[in-house]
């Protein structure tokens, strides 16, 4: 495990939040992702033409969650590429299973053999992670993990939400002496020193702000625990009374609303995405070096490397 970790995240209420069901629904694929994680894989699959790279192996972590929208659009992008559907939970990957197995008029059905709810047996071209980080209680034993997944010259497509993200929000609260509503989120140059840090090369970091707006706060807190949930080892401790709720509600409908949005209540959303690359091992010479043959092999077939800079 990392010595380091977000300094508000409480671990445990990470693992429990890993561990939370997904609400089933009526219509296929019988779940749904939330709606601005759906958006934000959209956003990210459109950086994707930037990239020379065609994978012929991809995996998607954790889609249930993540987005599963934008797995039509990536399997668009790329039609011939083989895919690992990657769920740790047992319950989201039987999800997956009925998914992927849906009826001829399944738009992914095309891709029928192509796609499986797996552990990738041999390293894969792109690791696709939309709004997972975030969540981490441990982001680098996550991105080493991650790096382990990916082949040489492969790269990590990741997004997940910055410092700016709940600023109204958290005012209100702190206004009002509150423990706070979120944990503290990281921001983008720090998850750019932490990939690094993990083994990536060339990380690329940009970032973007959505304002989303509710006719009600009650569609607000709604909305926010299909997110996630609190994580922040200074939330409040025991169960909020009824008394407690709707004073929340009257404050939020009168400190959110905004007059430039019609009276909506408003909230913003940092949005980070980021990319980055597995480089090539590097042997440093020792009067005695135990090499793996396998990467050996790897920097054989790459050829001769000009010197570092």
């Amino acid at each position: 495990m990392s010595t380091q970790r977000p300094p508000t995240i409480d671990p445990a209420a990470a693992r429990r939040w890993a561990g939370l069901p997904v609400l089933p629904t009526q219509q296929p694929p019988g779940f749904a992702s939330p709606w601005l994680h759906e958006e934000v894989a959209r956003r990210m699959e459109d950086r994707l033409q930037w990239l020379v790279q065609k994978p012929a192996h991809w995996a998607h972590w954790e889609p249930v969650r993540g987005g599963w929208q934008a797995q039509e659009l990536l399997q668009t992008r790329y039609p011939r590429a083989r895919v690992s559907l990657m769920e740790a939970d047992p319950t989201r990957a039987a999800l997956l299973r009925r998914a992927v197995a849906a009826p001829w008029w399944n738009p992914l059905a095309r891709a029928a053999g192509m796609v499986r709810v797996e552990s990738p047996a041999r390293p894969v071209g792109m690791l696709w992670a939309n709004m997972a980080l975030h969540h981490a209680d441990d982001p680098q034993a996550l991105m080493a993990q991650w790096l382990q997944l990916l082949e040489v010259d492969g790269f990590l497509m990741f997004s997940c939400l910055g410092p700016d993200t709940l600023r109204e929000l958290r005012a209100v609260y702190a206004a009002r002496g509150w423990p706070p509503p979120c944990h503290a989120f990281t921001d983008m140059h720090d998850w750019g020193d932490m990939l690094v840090a993990a083994g990536f090369a060339e990380p690329v970091m940009d970032m973007e702000r959505i304002t989303l707006s509710y006719s009600a706060p009650e569609h607000l807190l709604a909305e926010l625990r299909t997110l996630g949930r609190n994580l922040s080892n200074l939330r409040a401790q025991g169960l909020r009374t009824g008394a407690w709720r709707e004073r929340l509600l009257a404050v939020l409908r009168q400190d959110l609303a905004d007059p430039s949005h019609g009276g909506r209540l408003t909230v913003s959303f940092e949005v980070i995405y980021g990319h980055a690359f597995k480089p090539a091992p590097r042997f440093t010479a020792k009067p005695q070096t135990n090499i793996a043959f396998d990467s050996l092999r790897q920097a054989l077939r790459r050829g001769p490397q000009g010197p570092e800079e």
